[in-house]
């Protein structure tokens, strides 16, 4: 499913839906499980002629409404190998130094997705929440990438098509359900191309990154320095891989792996649901109140529970508490699970949802999770992140399945990477065969030769982004310096760990990354 979200600024999770999500980052040659040897080739140094005037234009900085901060729109071309089709506007924020000390330049930052807003993360988090010293000494800045939030999104459905469509049954028991499944595929992706065609073709990783050096240039800073976390890695890594002369300080925190095939990183993050799963589950069954069981339950015993719970829902669904009468379906049900696998700090709550549905039958609280992780608003409107996740996947690398054929024969793997998700992440991936735009990308390898050191960080119990990609990743660049947390959760920069943050603090302020190889905990 692998949508790559961030979890930090509002609770977000990192993969988007079970249906949004099939080949987010699916990166991939074909629809197998085969790695390529090919490396991302860097741009030359020297800018095009015909992009001068996008380097050189000036930002207008104006007040964002938001104590602080500054806004701006900055230009980029909507076809990079047309610049002279015509333009797309990209939102950026600043929040200036606050001192003291010199300051040290411009730190973008990225939480995520494809889709997280960088400009929401910036105002509601990282301008305000990252260590003293670190925005001290830098302007603290943000794009929307493009197709995102306030930079030219992509629309696909309106708020009651995504209702239905994030209730359609993604365990499919019949050829009716398949069909209905295939459908709602369909629908989503000719929504995408009827209300967004034009941006449909252009809202690549590649171009993504490739704006993020104009949007350098233009604030006049030599080398890029930036914080990307989850899909954030990819764009930054691809950044480096363009540009590896001019990368600065980069930290990829809850890294990807862009060697692996769609079907294999997809079967790969299901093994990683797995793993946060059983350590919820450990420590549920430690509390008077877990529903999944008492102590000295297992954790395989657990989720054995979870899946019948599931399967009950299948055939009933449960009253969800809302006015406009929506219930709590299977596929809402495991999203609410599964958004509440980010952060350890989310296992109380998912705790007491999971005992008000299966005890009390009332699925107002897990189903309020899975709307808080589609963005979904209390009045039913929901923001682009779900249609910019699968513009972006779908165009980065090709789909995992072309069939539902496919899908099937690939049950048992994914059933055995986790026999409580497995099958509903094995369908999700199905998404991207009906995309109206064919994919520009591939699996590759990102070495960066030339580039400054770069930090991988990687968590070893990580749902989203398992802890091997951390390691590969950081294998592949030249100058990668592998920074691992032992611990549960999504990503690892801020969320409690001093070893890590004085480590990417140090490197950030003072340029010394950490020694290759060194454990956090």
């Amino acid at each position: 499913m692998n949508t790559m979200r961030h979890i930090q600024a509002n609770g977000l999770r990192s993969s988007g839906a079970l249906l949004v999500a099939a080949g987010l980052l699916a990166t991939g040659c074909s629809p197998g499980g085969s790695t390529t040897d090919a490396a991302l080739a860097a741009l030359p140094r020297s800018t095009p002629t015909a992009l001068s005037a996008y380097y050189g234009q000036e930002l207008r900085w104006r007040d964002c409404g938001v104590p602080g901060f500054e806004c701006s729109t900055m230009k980029a071309p909507l076809d990079y190998e047309k610049p002279d089709s015509g333009d797309i506007k990209l939102a950026v924020a600043r929040k200036k130094a606050t001192g003291p000390g010199k300051r040290l330049g411009s730190l973008l930052v990225n939480p995520g997705g494809p889709g997280g807003s960088a400009v929401g993360y910036l105002q509601s988090y990282a301008a305000l929440g990252y260590p003293a010293e670190v925005r001290a000494r830098y302007d603290m800045v943000a794009v929307d990438p493009r197709g995102v939030a306030r930079s030219e999104p992509v629309e696909c459905l309106d708020g009651r098509e995504m209702d239905a469509y994030t209730q359609t049954d993604i365990t499919p028991d019949d050829q009716r359900e398949t069909d209905q499944l295939a459908a709602a595929f369909k629908k989503f992706a000719g929504g995408c191309e009827s209300r967004s065609g034009t941006i449909l073709p252009h809202v690549s990783t590649i171009e993504a990154a490739r704006d993020m050096d104009i949007l350098r240039a233009v604030l006049g800073d030599k080398k890029l320095t930036y914080v990307g976390a989850s899909y954030g890695t990819f764009l930054g890594a691809t950044y480096a891989g363009l540009y590896p002369e001019r990368v600065g300080r980069l930290v990829l925190d809850g890294a990807m792996d862009p060697t692996l095939a769609a079907r294999q990183l997809n079967e790969e993050q299901t093994a990683g649901f797995e793993t946060a799963f059983r350590s919820f589950a450990e420590d549920c069954v430690k509390h008077q109140d877990c529903p999944l069981g008492g102590l000295g339950t297992t954790a395989e015993a657990a989720g054995k529970n979870l899946k019948a719970f599931f399967q009950q829902l299948d055939a009933a669904p449960l009253a969800g508490g809302s006015t406009d009468g929506r219930r709590l379906t299977e596929s809402l049900a495991t999203i609410g699970v599964i958004a509440a696998m980010y952060d350890e700090g989310s296992w109380g709550q998912l705790r007491g949802a999971l005992t008000a549905a299966m005890k009390e039958k009332d699925g107002t609280s897990l189903l309020a999770l899975a709307d808080s992780y589609y963005e979904r608003g209390e009045k039913g409107s929901y923001s682009n992140l779900m249609f910019a996740n699968a513009a972006v996947n779908c165009l980065d690398l090709p789909a995992a399945f072309t069939s539902p054929e496919q899908v099937e024969q690939s049950l048992p793997a994914f059933e055995k990477a986790s026999p409580v998700f497995g099958e509903g992440l094995a369908w999700s991936s199905l998404n991207c065969a009906y995309w109206p735009v064919p994919p520009t990308g591939k699996a590759h390898r990102i070495e960066a030769n030339g580039a400054a050191p770069i930090v991988v960080v990687g968590t070893t119990r990580d749902p989203a982004t398992p802890y091997r990609w951390a390691e590969a990743l950081a294998d592949q660049l030249s100058s990668g310096r592998l920074l691992t947390y032992e611990g549960d959760g999504h990503t690892a920069y801020g969320r409690g760990s001093e070893c890590v943050d004085s480590a990417i603090n140090r490197y950030l302020i003072e340029g010394t990354a950490p020694k290759d190889g060194t454990r956090c905990s």
